[in-house]
Parts: structure tokens; sequence; C-alpha cells
């Protein structure tokens, strides 16, 4: 009998020697130990850009050659994922506006491309998705959808921190502690997306999609950046909102047993070290740590939306009184809407982010302000 973790590091090598060659533009994949027979249809193109294949395990290098990882990911309990729960802040001024209107366009165009139907019922919480009436997709379009997703939700971190760092260089001055958590954000979301490509690489239609996706959105979100910030930590925050509603929608859809072929999927070995998963963790286990993660996401923007872009200090990489409630890297301290300024620590937003208030490296002011300085 295989373990969980052999049958884990043969499942590509076994996929990728299962494709017979049928007509010019069609292959079937027998998905063997890990998804059962079906069909799927693939470019015949000879471009290694556009294949769809299952990569070979000889052509990614194993996980225990690299030295760990630069973000380590903090592992969450079982109890702090149960308490995810789909939510949504309220638009306040006319830049949460903009940023809403233009997350509900986004949103209809990636519902056309990949078949889903968003149910407003369910994302203001008045519906269940686990109801048996609940629209549910087929296993290859969440994972079209996941694909999809994670590949435009990693730009705006990346984007984001190579402002603020190109800004910080030009000015001459630190950037209190914005970039790290940018770029940890961006790595996160790209983690997600490699450990889906494992499960199904996308074919011409869908990476034409998404070359052309990424550009015109990294453009337009960098040009939007540099005129509110503001506006897009908001805009990300209400992305992730429907990020979390989507993981949610194909979790249930595997507890109330739509997606059979799925209930002993394993997760990849990627995952399993980037997570801090248990060796024999399945897909469940796997969207609900990535949904945690989207959760994540959205406390994080909507925070940072709330605070001066060029004067507070990123509150995610302050240190804090233990018994009080702040901001974490992890799900200690929820608040799916944001933290507003006046929140983080008492008082002591309003005291130590004030413009041109310095740090006192060594020592801890009264209330727990920061003991260093942060870059």
């Amino acid at each position: 009998m295989l373990s969980a973790t052999a049958l884990r590091a043969s499942a590509p090598a076994t996929l990728a020697t299962k494709h017979l060659l049928l007509t010019s533009g069609t292959r079937i994949v027998c998905c063997g130990l890990l998804h059962g027979a079906r069909a799927r249809k693939f470019t015949s193109s000879t471009n290694p850009f556009f294949l769809a294949t299952t990569p070979k395990a000889n052509q990614e290098r194993s996980l225990k050659a690299f030295r760990e990882r630069s973000f380590p990911h903090p592992v969450y309990t079982e109890a702090q994922m149960n308490d995810i729960k789909i939510a949504h802040r309220k638009a306040k001024t006319w830049g949460d506006w903009v940023a809403l209107a233009a997350v509900r366009v986004m949103r209809k165009c990636f519902d056309m491309a990949t078949g889903y139907r968003h149910d407003s019922e369910i994302a203001s919480g008045k519906k269940t998705p686990y109801g048996t009436n609940a629209f549910h997709m087929t296993p290859e379009k969440w994972l079209a959808r996941f694909i999809f997703l994670e590949s435009i939700a990693g730009v705006p971190g990346m984007a984001a921190g190579m402002i603020r760092h190109l800004h910080s260089l030009r000015r001459l001055k630190r950037d209190n502690a914005w970039i790290e958590t940018l770029l940890e954000e961006a790595y996160n979301e790209r983690l997600h997306l490699l450990t889906f490509l494992h499960y199904r690489q996308p074919g011409l239609f869908m990476r034409t999609m998404i070359l052309g996706a990424q550009g015109v959105f990294f453009n337009l979100f960098f040009l939007s950046y540099l005129v509110s910030p503001r506006t897009c930590h908001r805009f990300v925050g209400y992305i992730e909102e429907e990020a979390v509603i989507t993981y949610t929608r194909a979790i249930a859809d595997i507890e109330n047993g739509r997606i059979p072929e799925w209930e002993n999927l394993l997760a990849p070995d990627i995952a399993i070290k980037y997570f801090g998963l248990k060796p024999e963790a399945n897909m469940l286990q796997l969207l609900r740590v990535i949904r945690a993660d989207e959760a994540k996401h959205r406390e994080v923007n909507h925070t940072l939306a709330n605070l001066s872009q060029g004067e507070d200090p990123n509150p995610y990489a302050l240190i804090y009184e233990r018994d009080k409630p702040h901001p974490t890297k992890g799900l200690d301290f929820m608040k799916p809407e944001g933290w507003e300024k006046g929140e983080i620590d008492g008082e002591v937003v309003e005291e130590y982010m004030k413009p041109g208030k310095e740090w006192k490296t060594g020592e801890k002011p009264v209330g727990a302000a920061p003991t260093a300085r942060a870059a």
C-alpha cells in the first residue's frame, strides 16, 4: 500500500504518462491515481507555453533542494479556520464606491469566463451555500476559476510593493514596513496558483486570457496606485471578499458531496510544506487554509486603506502586548472589515502614527509601541 507521500509524489509522473493523442486538437487524459478517467481538450501547438500537460516529476527540482522560504506561512488551527465567515465592508467614501464598482465589473467578466453564477444572497449572508438547490460547478470549472483568480490576485501586492520600494529609494526615506507585507501577500497568492497547477494545466484559451488580463490589470493597477493608494487597497479588500465567497462555496460543494472526485484527492507536496499541512491532507483541507489566507488579505487591505498612506507604519509589523487584540500575521484577532486607525492597540496608533514621530530604538513606551525601527 502506498503512503500518502509516495502517492502524491508519483501522481505527476503517472498522469504525464497516460496521455493518449487523438485528433489534432484533442487529448484524453487518464487521470489515473488522482482524478479517474475523464476527457479534457488541449491545444496541439508545439510551443511549450501553450501546451496543456501535467508537469513531469523530473521537470521540477525537489523541494528538499531549497532552503527555508523567505516568507514562512503561519500554521492555522481548525478553530481559526472554522471561524472564517463571508463578510462585506460597506462603502463610505467616494474612493470606496469606485473600488467596489470596479470589483463588481471585474467579477461579472470573470464569472462569464469561468461559468460561475454569483449569488447576491449568499454574498450578503441571507442564504447558505449548503442548500440543496445551490448552484455548483464541475471540478474542471472550479479549477479554472481558482487558477485564473490566483493569477490575477498575485498582481496587486507586487505592484504596490514595487511602487513603495521605488518611492522609498527616490525620497531617501523609510517605508514604515509596508513593503514586506505587500510582497508577502503577492508571494502567498503565487503559491496558491502553483498549488492548483498540480491538478490542472490550462490550455491555449486560458493562457491567452491570463496573459491579456495580467497585462491590462497590472498597468491599470500601477497607474491607479500612483493616484490613490488608499482606493487601491480598498479595491483589493473587496476582491478578497469575493475570493472568500468563492472558496466558501467550493468547500460547501465538497462537504455536500457534490464533488466526489475531490473527497480523497491529496494535497501536493508544495502545499504540504508551505502551509504546514499534515501529509495526508486532502483537497478540502487545502481549500480551507487557502480561504483563511484570502480572509487575512481581506483584513490586511481594508486595514491599510484605513491608514494614512504616507505617514502611518504598517500595523502588522509592530510589536504589541500579548493580552491586547491587535493586527497579527495569523488569525489570532480577525477583523473582516479591517482595523480602524483608533482600534489598533487602543490609543497607541493615535500617538505613534503622527507625522514626524520617530520611534526610539530599544525603548518601549507605555501602550506597547514598537521597540525597534521598521524599515
